[in-house]
């Protein structure tokens, strides 16, 4: 038999048959293996095939050989990656919202190369997630790897900060100011990723969303902050912070229905300092950065959720309610413009 052009692949493309035309599900004959070499220009004989096969198991490769009747059947057993892990890994590339629409077909395509070419039909499917907007901003991913280099190196960075303007584009803060920080390190919050990082100038623990974060550079200067972060939790931090938003930090305790335990656990993990108040309550003490999103949280519980202490914690709230009632008050003077002043709170809580 002659020898075809890329004999010497002969070994890649038949690992690359098996992988692609084959799973648990679909198998292929010898004579099927041969008119696939054929089409990469690879003429072999089946004893030949055998040996290879032989070699596949050595790189790695499992082969499976199963006769039915008077034929025989060759499938690749397990892979790296099962297909219901990659089903997750998509799910989860197509239900973030950091993750950008043309950057989410990218990854699943490289997932896909993973599977044979069946289970890759499987995997082009469409998660919905209610109100998920995907973000145009790509410049995320090198941020990412960016701050990366910055933690391993030891060194600070500087960037420019972005937010939204009326416009509806990003600007820099501070008239375009250089931020200059000490990265140590990066927590996913909320959809979003955060730099937790010290600001030697103010001497304070502070975070910045990645995807805000422009025009970064890498400084000569080493890290600052080493001894405000020896003993620093993140995971305590991103739970104090309600949505990333700082504030002072408090001890407070707040009383709960006992319906509401899901979503406090959710919240604040099944370590948190809960205690049985009667029946049809519990406490909970915990320590949070005091701002408007807190107390906004707080007021979407509604009745079922109240701050009991401390005293002055309990007054600024009543005063955040108080400033949010007499807003609407002003632009509802002379009456009820809509007609829709009650709603019902959602009990799938």
């Amino acid at each position: 038999m002659p020898k075809g052009a890329n004999q010497k692949f002969k070994l890649y493309y038949l690992m690359k048959i098996m992988l692609e035309k084959t799973d648990d599900e679909h198998s292929i004959t010898m004579p099927e293996i041969l008119t696939e070499l054929e089409r990469y220009q690879v003429s072999a004989e089946r004893k030949s095939i055998y040996s290879d096969m032989q070699a596949l198991e050595k790189l790695g490769v499992e082969v499976i050989g199963e006769q039915v009747g008077r034929t025989y059947y060759y499938h690749v057993g397990s892979r790296q990656f099962e297909l219901p892990e990659l089903k997750l890994l998509v799910d989860s590339i197509q239900s973030s919202k950091f993750i950008t629409a043309r950057k989410s077909n990218e990854l699943i395509r490289k997932l896909e190369s993973l599977c044979s070419e069946y289970e890759a039909k499987k995997l082009q499917r469409q998660v919905y997630v209610s109100g998920r907007i995907k973000t145009m901003n790509e410049s995320i991913y090198y941020n990412v790897d960016f701050i990366h280099r910055a933690i391993q190196e030891n060194r600070r960075i500087t960037f420019q900060y972005m937010e939204w303007n009326l416009e509806r584009k990003l600007a820099p803060r501070k008239d375009g100011s250089r931020y200059d920080i000490s990265p140590w390190a990066l927590s996913w919050n909320d959809e979003n990723y955060y730099l937790i990082g010290y600001d030697a100038q103010a001497a304070l623990i502070k975070h910045y969303r990645v995807d805000k974060m422009h025009a970064i550079r890498l400084s000569e200067e080493a890290r600052q902050g080493g001894e405000a972060f020896q003993s620093f939790d993140i995971a305590a931090y991103t739970n104090k912070t309600f949505g990333m938003y700082g504030g002072k930090e408090e001890t407070v305790t707040l009383i709960f229905s006992n319906r509401l335990i899901g979503v406090v656990i959710d919240r604040f993990g099944r370590e948190a300092d809960i205690r049985k108040v009667d029946d049809t309550h519990f406490r909970l003490r915990v320590k949070v950065a005091i701002s408007g999103q807190f107390y906004g949280w707080l007021t979407g519980l509604g009745e079922d959720a109240r701050i009991s202490g401390p005293e002055e914690i309990v007054m600024d709230y009543l005063g955040y309610l108080k400033r949010l009632t007499a807003i609407y008050e002003r632009e509802n003077r002379g009456g009820d413009r809509d007609g829709s002043a009650v709603c019902s709170q959602d009990e799938g809580v």
